[in-house]
């Protein structure tokens, strides 16, 4: 009988370390609904959002000397170096556009092992030829470099395509 108890006793322990485990990857790794959107996204007054305090976002409009990246320019129709860009995002890995405007495009693009979400947007002003951008994860204090690496990386992709 006490050996019954025991196995039980020793299940029953399992099963509540299972859970607890899996409660942890739920709220810290897998994406949650607060992760789903973020609401300092698109344009406002021709201008891209600021970069918050932390070392994960760069952006090309009044960024501070941490967060600033250079825009894109183009010396081509405006329209053109639009749909160059669309093409160009759909090899960037785990990027899917999921909003576009005459102006703007939303990307979402997602690290690879634990699908960490940042937002990536591109502004296209009337009247300049540049593509204002601004990258930025959805959570953590650092991203490593890895938005502006990709931002950097894009822009190189179109200036081989000599936009």
């Amino acid at each position: 009988m006490f050996r019954l108890l025991t196995a039980f006793a020793q299940r029953l322990l399992r099963s509540i370390a299972f859970v607890i485990l899996l409660t942890l990857i739920n709220t810290l790794i897998l994406p949650t609904a607060a992760w789903a959107t973020s609401s300092a996204l698109g344009v406002d007054n021709g201008h891209l959002s600021s970069c918050p305090a932390s070392d994960n976002c760069v952006v090309s409009q009044d960024g501070d000397p941490k967060h600033a990246i250079d825009p894109i320019a183009y010396h081509i129709d405006r329209d053109a170096a639009r749909k160059t860009l669309l093409k160009t995002l759909t090899v960037v890995p785990r990027t899917e556009v999921i909003e576009q405007t005459d102006n703007y495009i939303h990307a979402l693009s997602k690290s690879r092992i634990f699908k960490f979400i940042d937002d990536v947007e591109f502004y296209f002003p009337p009247n300049e030829s540049v593509i204002h951008v601004r990258s930025a994860a959805r959570v953590g204090e650092s991203d490593l470099g890895v938005n502006r690496r990709r931002l950097e990386q894009i822009r190189l992709a179109l200036r081989d395509l000599n936009i």
